[in-house]
């Protein structure tokens, strides 16, 4: 018994390493290299005028398809498959993984031909001609309801139904709205989740509109990040914390409006994704050095082992996070819905700022830092346990699932 608590401690070592390395830079990990010619070329079919985020459904279409590995055509090519698109509908992106793993499938709504995988070496005629007007032929496809299929979306940590809506100029608001909705993560804090969703939309179409890159509101975001670290430095904590609020929702408009506009990237997703993980530690660094200015010192040793207690803590639950994700192949926040449920209020930079927050209400940001203390080694606990949850039914043979299927 004890050789064998000594070879899993030892392993435990080292996959927390690798686990580390492996969460923090997974945008930046080389995905497998596709064989282009085996994937079904995507065919736009029609014409529409309507603009959702600023692009005209073809482009928009495009540029999503680009994203799941598809090349964009205008025609067929011999021995190879065919993804057609009915440009009368507006779709959930999920649809796109769906189909072009299923040759010979066609995605119906209301009876309405969306999405049909035609495969090598069958005719592409009957599906266009069906998604144009009457005279088509769907025969010899499987039919997917798209008013009945869920699928499970595992970057976004959730499973629902994916959206597919009748697209024209009348209709391209509520596209919009579905749209980001599509984008959504179904496991995050209650202030993403909640509080700033309906915000974050408007301002998403409006960087559509006005033409913006993801990663130029990033940039615009990380100027607000920064200011907000100086201004709590200087025990400016309301104009800290409106700073950081703005930073806050522009973290969510980035990648919204990447997935929405199909414009994802490696170098976007590590550049976001970095930010997020570096910048917590500094504002609670900041935030315990403003305390003197503001007039709430607190004794050196005590601030710093207040400091060691949030970013160590805060350094353990990504790697618990990490090791999860190594040893189960997913996050540990939705394993069961108690895990996804915890997820809306875990010691993260969200849920921390409104207990700094509340506390500078009373004029006690010293007190908001004890807070945010107490609650990170609470919420380690709590994931530590798990961990250890995982790992008893892991040694007991069982198979760990999502909840979220």
């Amino acid at each position: 018994m004890r050789a064998r608590l000594r070879e899993i401690i030892g392993i435990s070592k080292r996959v927390g390493f690798n686990a580390v390395l492996t969460w923090a830079l997974r945008p930046l990990k080389k995905r497998p290299a596709m064989d282009d010619e085996s994937r079904p070329l995507f065919i736009p079919v029609g014409s529409n005028p309507a603009r959702v985020f600023a692009l005209d459904a073809r482009e928009r279409a495009c540029r999503l398809a680009a994203k799941a590995g598809l090349a964009c055509a205008n025609a067929t090519e011999l021995g190879r498959g065919a993804l057609l698109c009915n440009l009368a509908y507006a779709w959930d992106p999920a649809w796109l993984s769906l189909l072009a793993s299923r040759p010979g499938s066609v995605l119906v709504y209301r009876g309405e031909p969306v999405l049909a995988h035609v495969p090598p070496g069958s005719s592409t005629a009957p599906a266009q001609q069906a998604m144009l007007g009457p005279g088509g032929s769907l025969e010899g496809l499987e039919r997917i309801d798209a008013e009945t299929e869920e699928v499970s979306y595992d970057e976004l940590r959730k499973r629902d139904r994916p959206f597919v809506l009748p697209l024209d100029v009348a209709t391209a608001e509520q596209v919009e709205r579905a749209a980001y909705d599509a984008s959504y993560k179904g496991v995050t804090d209650a202030l993403t989740l909640y509080l700033w969703r309906k915000p974050a939309f408007h301002l998403t179409r409006w960087a559509a509109q006005a033409g913006l890159s993801p990663n130029a509101v990033t940039t615009i975001g990380a100027v607000f990040c920064v200011l907000a670290f100086f201004l709590f430095w200087q025990g400016l904590y309301w104009p800290g914390v409106a700073a950081g609020f703005v930073f806050m929702v522009l973290d969510t408009v980035d990648g919204k409006l990447a997935r929405c506009t199909g414009t994802a990237s490696k170098w976007g997703e590590a550049f976001d994704h970095g930010i997020d993980l570096v910048h917590p530690p500094f504002w609670y660094w900041g935030w315990a050095h403003g305390l003197a200015a503001y007039g709430t010192p607190l004794e050196p040793v005590y601030a710093a082992m207040l400091l060691t207690a949030i970013i160590l803590g805060y350094v353990a639950q990504r790697v618990i996070e990490g090791i999860f994700i190594v040893r189960f192949k997913m996050h540990i926040h939705v394993w069961q819905k108690i895990d996804s449920q915890f997820r809306l209020v875990t010691a993260r930079r969200n849920p921390n700022m409104v207990l700094m927050a509340g506390a500078l209400l009373f004029g006690r940001p010293d007190v908001g830092l004890e807070l945010v203390a107490a609650w990170t080694i609470l919420s380690l606990i709590f994931h530590l346990v798990r961990l250890a949850q995982a790992e008893a039914c892991a040694w007991r043979g069982e198979k760990l699932v999502s909840w979220l299927g």
